[in-house]
């Protein structure tokens, strides 16, 4: 897979998601971080950071719900120069409204525990998961990387619009966002009154170091390159960094038994993301062999399903190696699907993916108020027929 093959495919998949975003969603304005700019916190071309904030009411006016938007990274200058001409470099390149649904949406029928609390989406425009801090500025490229001041910028000016007055807080994201609420889950939590309740959710984030298909380990050198692109090592969490190599720490694997605040995770034992390009690369699959499988999964040969098979195993280890904590939530479908809070017909509708009966948006919120504990693994690909399996448009692109 070329360097910057990962940012066009997150480039083609989140216009898909907004697309199916769009759906019985409210609209909420974008807004600028301007004061950030000062302080060096800005995207990838040097333009202020942004989000878009909807306002709690009732009994949510003191609740926040901080979501981190995805769009994967970009690890040398090659990509991070592509990268910074779209809306995932640049917020002058961003909708000025976006629509809300899901675990966002302000509908009880569609969002039963947060509907009414204070949402934010904080927008992507980095490229390293908000751990980024290089200071120095290549007059040629004139390439930003400023990932960490952006997260802090953009706490502080919601710590200023009333976030420092919260009862109940929840970081979320999806996939890259979903890796940003776990490397800054405790940070989060250090920010916010010693007697709220705060909690994060990952959101299709738990990516693992596995090694591909033609037996290369892709992806860890792919966040190693990120890590160093940006200048991460600082900014990830030390309880990781003082024993493993920095790369390594970008790996939710080596940082979640660590962390102190509670934690949700959620995603599919097959994501569908990783399939593509952690397990098959396209470099991995010069023949084209895994084509088809990596569109639809009940395409996949025998043989293919095994290989699934065997990163499931070795998903569900990477997960159990964190032990069992009693506050910890975990939600992890045998579906073949790469983010599923974001989207309404996956988050809480009729036909929902359930585990156990449960749906995700009932799992999340009895996990998130303590009315009960959830921590439950699908059986293996073919058995849940409440699944969502993501068929691509595009059979022969990684």
């Amino acid at each position: 897979m070329a360097d910057g093959s990962l940012y066009v495919w997150w480039c083609r998949a989140l216009a898909c998601a907004l697309a199916l975003v769009a759906v019985d969603g409210l609209l909420v304005d974008i807004t600028y971080v301007e004061t950030a700019v000062a302080k060096g916190a800005v995207c990838l071309d040097g333009s202020a950071p942004a989000y878009h904030l909807a306002r709690g009411s009732g009994s949510g006016v003191n609740s926040w719900l901080v979501h981190f938007e995805g769009g994967g990274w970009c690890n040398n200058v090659t990509s991070c120069l592509q990268r910074k001409r779209t809306r995932l470099g640049s917020s002058k390149e961003m909708a000025t409204q976006i629509a809300f649904s899901g675990i966002l949406s302000d509908t009880p029928d569609y969002n039963p525990d947060f509907y009414n609390w204070n949402k934010v989406k904080v927008r992507y425009c980095d490229g390293s998961s908000f751990t980024g801090d290089v200071e120095q500025i290549d007059p040629t490229t004139k390439l930003h990387f400023r990932g960490a001041r952006i997260w802090q910028a953009v706490m502080e000016d919601l710590l200023a619009k009333g976030m420092d007055k919260a009862e109940n807080a929840l970081i979320s994201g999806c996939s890259a966002g979903g890796l940003t609420s776990i490397l800054h889950c405790d940070r989060f939590h250090d920010l916010l009154p010693s007697s709220a309740r705060v909690k994060c959710l990952s959101d299709a984030g738990f990516f693992i170091n596995e090694k591909d298909v033609a037996g290369v380990g892709y992806i860890a050198a792919f966040f190693n390159d990120v890590v160093a692109t940006h200048g991460s090592a600082k900014n990830l969490p030390s309880s990781c960094t003082s024993t493993l190599p920095p790369g390594l720490c970008f790996f939710p694997q080596n940082e979640v038994k660590q962390t102190q605040t509670p934690l949700f995770i959620l995603n599919a034992a097959y994501d569908s993301w990783q399939v593509r390009n952690i397990l098959v690369p396209g470099v991995a699959d010069p023949r084209g062999t895994w084509r088809s499988c990596k569109h639809d999964i009940d395409q996949c040969s025998a043989a293919q399903l095994r290989v699934l098979q065997g990163f499931r195993d070795d998903f569900l280890k990477a997960v159990a190696e964190q032990g069992s904590s009693a506050s910890r939530g975990l939600f992890i479908n045998s579906c073949f699907v790469h983010c599923q809070s974001e989207t309404q017909e996956l988050w809480f509708s009729s036909d929902s993916p359930m585990l156990g009966n449960t749906t995700i948006a009932d799992a999340v919120g009895d996990w998130f108020f303590d009315r009960s504990l959830f921590q439950k693994i699908d059986c293996p690909y073919p058995c849940d027929s409440t699944c969502h399996n993501r068929v691509y448009d595009d059979p022969s692109h990684a």
